[in-house]
């Protein structure tokens, strides 16, 4: 069987991901590793020199431990990815880059909504570089969603969402979610208030794991 590694900075997302391998990768023996570190860090400094070097050693573990390939899941620190890709010997691939893709075929007028502005701006990175020519993307942090959040208020966190949502749909022909949580918020609205694809990063970035 094939074995593959997935590492990510939240602890719920292994449930996530276990979801989705078999049906969109099939049967493979997945190795899960969890390091909440790498995105803290991220979001107080900044991707740092020690962050990316730590992504790269998970790279030359995940190798030596008999992966064929690795998924970085967080967005966040998609840079080291592609920079582990370099040199683990194994390909190492960014949640994220599929739906960049994606969202540059769909439209000219991209909306990206995070919570986090340590996600908002990768994301924003990686969809430029993909267009690789005008582009009109307009961003939201979702003022206070994540504030709401890490108080445990789960409820104005998702109203915020909804409201950022529906405002940026009205502006744009596709929207991109920079992170996957915020996927349950948008699909909850009535039909007909987000009349725009919605593109999220787990189901299409899982599908490069396929042997």
């Amino acid at each position: 069987m094939t074995r593959v590694c997935l590492l990510h900075t939240v602890t719920s997302l292994p449930a996530v991901f276990a979801g989705l391998l078999p049906a969109e990768v099939g049967a493979v023996d997945a190795v899960n590793m969890v390091d909440e570190t790498l995105l803290r860090d991220t979001i107080e400094y900044g991707l740092l020199p020690r962050t990316r070097r730590r992504v790269a050693a998970y790279a030359r573990f995940a190798a030596e431990s008999g992966a064929e390939a690795m998924l970085v899941t967080c967005s966040s620190i998609g840079e080291a990815a592609e920079e582990a890709d370099a040199e683990a010997g194994i390909p190492v691939y960014r949640v994220d880059a599929p739906m960049a893709a994606e969202a540059v075929r769909t439209g000219g007028r991209i909306g990206i909504l995070a919570t986090l502005a340590a996600t908002l701006r990768p994301t924003g990175d990686l969809l430029r570089r993909e267009a690789a020519g005008p582009r009109e993307i307009r961003e939201s942090v979702c003022p206070g969603a994540f504030e709401a959040l890490k108080a445990g208020d789960t409820t104005r966190h998702d109203a915020i969402v909804a409201a950022e949502a529906r405002r940026l749909a009205a502006e744009v022909d596709v929207l991109v979610l920079a992170q996957a949580s915020m996927a349950r918020v948008v699909d909850a609205l009535p039909p007909g208030e987000v009349n725009v694809p919605v593109l999220t990063s787990p189901r299409s970035g899982v599908r490069q794991l396929r042997p």
